[in-house]
């Protein structure tokens, strides 16, 4: 996702099928690690993305 322009819905669906293979058991443990670094990264963008925008709408609103 590093590479490719940042959509935030996008981020949020690879987030929510990843939290939806862990849930339902279907990431080995071996990579559990993995998955669970890539969410975390994912929720951080998510949070920068959100934080970017409510400045964007606070600065246009006061104008």
């Amino acid at each position: 996702m590093e590479n490719q322009e940042f959509v935030y819905e996008d981020a949020v669906r690879e987030l929510q099928e990843i939290v939806s293979r862990i849930e339902n058991n279907e990431v080995p443990f071996s990579e559990l690690a993995k998955e669970v670094k890539k969410a975390n990264a994912l929720i951080k963008r998510c949070r920068e993305e959100l934080r970017k925008s409510e400045e964007e709408m606070l600065s246009a609103i006061e104008q």
